[in-house]
């Protein structure tokens, strides 16, 4: 049986795991979509400071449609902006900055 390297040749040998909140792991999950990337690459590139650059897939296209219905499904149920949670307004800004991006690479 071969080994499973990582792009740079590197056998992964260590596993990390941790414990996090329901809502920490939603937060994560939307990231890890909205990246287009694994949550291991996800996860790895954020703790060493790398950057994370998505690059426009069918996968990408999807999160970010299904993401924006998500929000714009809860912003219909609010009555006050004072109910605004700040992950919502993260994932907003995130969602903003990719499609920036997006729209950069594009011209």
């Amino acid at each position: 049986m071969e080994k499973a390297l990582d792009r740079q040749g590197r056998w992964r040998s260590k596993t990390v795991a941790f414990r996090v909140s329901p809502e920490e792991n939603n937060q994560i999950e939307i990231k890890v979509r909205l990246s287009g990337l694994t949550k291991q690459d996800y996860i790895v590139s954020r703790l060493t400071d790398r950057e994370i650059r998505v690059v426009g897939n069918p996968r990408v296209y999807k999160a970010l449609k299904n993401q924006m219905a998500d929000i714009y499904e809860e912003l219909q149920r609010l009555t006050l902006a004072q109910e605004v949670t700040p992950d919502m307004l993260e994932t907003l800004q995130m969602i903003a900055i990719t499609l920036n991006g997006m729209k950069e690479d594009g011209e």
